[in-house]
């Protein structure tokens, strides 16, 4: 008896779902299998691999060695005292030169921010709402610290002109202004600040070439601090007794090496 086109449909869908399973029961057969140790190998690799991500994210402040004062004073041809004795006056006795990884210490100043706005045309008086922060004081109890408030009124000032914002600051250990940034031997201000956020001693070099590309280090060689300060701290460096407190520095350091 003839078979009807229903029952043939339904024999042929019974036979193709043999032939299926046949097939996917001789690939797992063929497939290579995965032991224990396998997967602990993998998830080693990974927990390796996370780590490793982890740990070049951690950022640290490379700070200033003995070795690196005496390295730098002796390419200068003057003493590791005087050298110590500028830190001292710039950025205190503890001679830190950054505020977080990354981040130099950086006194943002008003007036010469200002300053340097008109030589590169930029008009300030259309931010005195939307950049407030930048043309007021630094407020210490808004941000934590002083230091907090002058990170932000630099980063602040350098949304309105990167280069002006730049300018306006001084930088680092040695506190540096950077519009000084050629005289620090830098190809361009990013190079500068790049420099300024990398480490102490990276501060200290930028220093080095500072000071001898103004002639400052025939100064400091000679311990004639009010030559020294006059350029470096300007003309009313007496005012603010700058050379006196240089000497007292270096004496404080000096006495230490015996």
């Amino acid at each position: 008896m003839a078979q009807s086109p229903f029952f043939s449909f339904i024999t042929t869908m019974k036979k193709i779902r043999l032939l299926l399973s046949a097939l996917l029961t001789s690939a797992l057969l063929a497939a290579p299998s995965i032991t224990a140790s396998q997967i602990q190998e993998a998830n080693k690799t990974k927990a390796d691999s996370s780590s490793t991500k982890s740990n070049a994210k951690t950022e640290t402040i490379a700070r200033l060695t003995e070795k690196d004062y005496q390295e730098v004073a002796k390419s200068l041809g003057v003493e590791t005292a005087a050298i110590k004795a500028v830190v001292d006056i710039e950025a205190g006795t503890a001679h830190q030169g950054f505020f977080a990884p990354g981040k130099p210490i950086v006194n943002f100043d008003l007036s010469m921010f200002k300053q340097h706005a008109r030589k590169n045309g930029i008009n300030l008086s259309r931010y005195s709402n939307s950049h407030a922060i930048v043309f007021s004081g630094p407020n210490a109890k808004r941000f934590g610290s002083v230091q907090a408030a002058q990170q932000e009124r630099l980063r602040v000032a350098r949304t309105i002109d990167n280069k002006t914002g730049i300018e306006g600051a001084f930088w680092g250990m040695f506190q540096i202004g950077g519009f000084n940034w050629k005289l620090c031997g830098c190809s361009n201000i990013n190079e500068f600040v790049e420099k300024m956020s990398k480490s102490e001693r990276s501060q200290l070099d930028l220093f080095a070439v500072f000071i001898k590309n103004l002639g400052l280090d025939k100064a400091l060689r000679n311990k004639d601090w009010a030559a020294f300060s006059k350029v470096y701290n300007g003309p009313s460096y007496a005012s603010r007794g700058y050379h006196t407190r240089m000497a007292q520095a270096y004496a404080r350091h000096k006495a230490k090496e015996k």
